[in-house]
């Protein structure tokens, strides 16, 4: 349970909250979960609680994105979007806004920003973004819900309030780091290693009612080979151009290998899901 989530009960005991319309047109299935409203925000908008009460939820930030190598090393993998997912969460009544947090961009080489994913949010809960991945020019990971990968002997970036895990560093010369994500870290390399770090895999779910995994982190990008893309929406590291995380996974973007001069990817977008009943 996410510590940014845990309600307090009512007087009378448990009430399940109630809602009278949304806004954004998100799907909202009312069969695989008998009893059970599952809406599903893939992008932003809102939703009106009419009796405050309880509800399932979870949030997830947007993939961080990974940086153009600019040299002979591979660049590291985005770390996933922040995962947060509690079954008794405290809805208020009234409409709260609801925002879907975009992937990380691509960043050139010689950037410092590592462009990270944007945070997605219902009410006043947030899903934090992921760190984007190092590259020549920066070479270490920047911090994030997981942390992005390393490059060129960089280290990967940190995890930050209890929703995602640190990158892999990247190696020496030749490949980058993976990046973190939200069920494990993601790969170091070691040495001159020319194969980048694997993804750090994310964490399964079945608020859908259909288990399904969230919050991958990218692949390092390597010389021979680009490290594996991590369970849950991250893209793989190539020798060429990064990968882009996948839409509503919080998928981080993949690396791209330095040898081509490969462009680097973008993050996944995030996603929000709220269960009435």
């Amino acid at each position: 349970m996410s510590p940014l989530l845990t309600g307090f009960p009512f007087a009378g005991g448990i009430v399940q909250a109630t809602y009278t319309a949304t806004t954004g047109s998100p799907t909202i299935d009312t069969t695989t979960r008998p009893g059970k409203s599952i809406i599903k925000f893939t992008g932003s908008g809102s939703i009106t609680i009419g009796t405050a009460g309880y509800a399932e939820l979870l949030i997830l930030g947007g993939g961080g994105g990974s940086i153009q190598p600019g040299g002979a090393g591979g660049a590291g993998g985005g770390g996933g979007g922040g995962y947060v997912y509690d079954t008794t969460t405290l809805l208020e009544s009234g409409t709260l806004t609801v925002t879907v947090g975009a992937g990380g961009a691509a960043s050139f080489y010689n950037s410092a920003s590592r462009n990270a994913g944007e945070p997605s949010r219902i009410g006043n809960f947030v899903g934090v973004g992921g760190g984007g991945g190092g590259g020549t020019g920066v070479t270490v990971g920047a911090n994030g819900a997981s942390g992005g990968g390393g490059a060129n002997s960089g280290a990967g970036g940190s995890a930050q309030i209890s929703q995602g895990n640190n990158g892999g560093a990247g190696g020496t010369t030749n490949s980058g780091g993976g990046g973190g994500g939200a069920g494990a870290v993601g790969a170091a390399v070691v040495g001159a290693a020319t194969v980048g770090g694997a993804g750090g895999t994310g964490s399964a779910n079945s608020i859908t009612g259909v288990s399904t995994t969230y919050g991958g982190g990218g692949g390092g990008g390597g010389t021979t080979a680009g490290g594996a893309a991590g369970a849950g929406g991250g893209g793989a590291g190539t020798i060429v151009n990064g990968t882009n995380g996948t839409a509503n996974t919080g998928g981080g973007a993949g690396g791209a290998g330095g040898a081509s001069g490969g462009n680097g990817g973008a993050g996944g977008s995030g996603l929000v899901i709220v269960v009435i009943g």
